[in-house]
């Protein structure tokens, strides 16, 4: 029976290992894919002690959640813990956990007030409700944890008698959904049928609910049994889901609102040096000369100059083409040295 039990125990570790090395990847992933999404944010900044709440948030939820899945990580791949020493380690990655998902719960609820145009009684009700959750999830995910220890690693359980620590996921899954429901309600009176930026916004928050919800039930239902080897299984699995969806809000959130969201495109335009410039408007000039002298006009010393010069709108001479400028694309140009091109402008 006893073999029985650690065969168990050993199958159950090696799924949970499979678990974890996948939610690491997946995060890592994430990581590199969305750098140039953080060098943007950072770019946008006007300075470093005038950060916006968005960015602020975006670098909270990025890198607290990578403390969190490597404090969870390191602690379950180790091999040199004890009881003893286990026993000083093994809160904290659910202390962290902890902090990962108020940032997480912070990002949904400002996005809900904000969708709600900033109502005053609504943000009471939101804010209420944050601390009531924090509150209850901090107490459920911190009481009655043992440090659990198989061959080396430490991680943590819940061995109490009533077990508690279930109430935490359920404590999120009711936010998230309280949140969502609320932001939901708010932007289909937007007709989202005809803004590109509402229908972003109902489909991010109705994403972060599928995929939080999948992931919460998943640790519900681990820790609602009561064998503490398998109860962590889980939890890298939400660390980096709740990571990624958290910081997918404010990206899409912040290219979406971008006034000049026109992607740039590089153009090289050549510089022309000084003499090659005297020798093409001197080359104008002449042909300008030539025509004008042809045609017995002398009404002016420099035709040029009188031929590229604006005239007044009040002239009855002017005529107005109806024609109508639109901007198809931003460009970036970018000027060669002049010694690089100067020959193609004197041929």
């Amino acid at each position: 029976m006893e073999a029985l039990g650690r065969r168990v125990v050993v199958d159950s570790l090696t799924s949970e290992k499979y678990l974890r090395v996948a939610s690491i990847s997946v995060a890592f992933y994430d990581y590199v894919i969305t750098l140039p999404a953080e060098w943007r944010f950072y770019r946008s900044q006007s300075s470093i002690f005038h950060i916006s709440l968005a960015c602020t948030l975006f670098i909270l939820i990025r890198y607290i959640s990578i403390m969190a899945i490597v404090i969870s990580n390191y602690g379950f791949f180790s091999t040199s813990y004890t009881l003893q020493t286990c026993q000083r380690y093994y809160l904290v990655a659910p202390a962290f956990k902890a902090i990962q998902t108020m940032v997480s719960q912070a990002i949904l609820g400002i996005r809900a007030f904000n969708i709600a145009r900033r109502d005053r009684r609504i943000g009471i009700i939101l804010l209420l409700l944050y601390l009531l959750s924090t509150s209850a999830e901090w107490f459920s995910d911190m009481f009655h944890r043992t440090p659990v220890v198989y061959d080396g690693n430490c991680t943590s359980g819940d061995s109490g008698k009533v077990l508690s620590t279930w109430f935490y996921y359920l404590a999120v899954l009711v936010y998230d959904i309280v949140m969502v429901t609320i932001s939901t309600v708010h932007l289909l009176r937007y007709n989202p049928l005809s803004k590109q930026l509402i229908r972003v916004l109902i489909y991010d928050g109705i994403g972060y609910l599928i995929v939080l919800s999948a992931a919460n039930v998943l640790n519900l239902i681990l820790y609602r049994t009561t064998n503490i080897y398998t109860q962590s299984a889980g939890a890298s699995v939400g660390y980096a889901l709740t990571w990624i969806m958290s910081q997918r809000i404010l990206i899409n959130i912040r290219g979406m609102s971008e006034p000049n969201a026109q992607r740039f495109e590089n153009v090289i335009v050549a510089r022309p040096t000084l003499t090659a410039q005297k020798k093409v408007m001197s080359g104008l000039r002449s042909q300008f000369e030539s025509k004008s002298h042809s045609k017995g006009s002398s009404g002016s010393k420099n035709p040029v100059d009188a031929g590229l010069r604006a005239k007044s709108p009040r002239d009855s001479n002017d005529m107005e083409l109806g024609i109508h400028v639109r901007v198809e694309r931003s460009v970036m140009v970018d000027y060669r040295e002049e010694s690089e091109q100067s020959s193609s402008w004197t041929k």
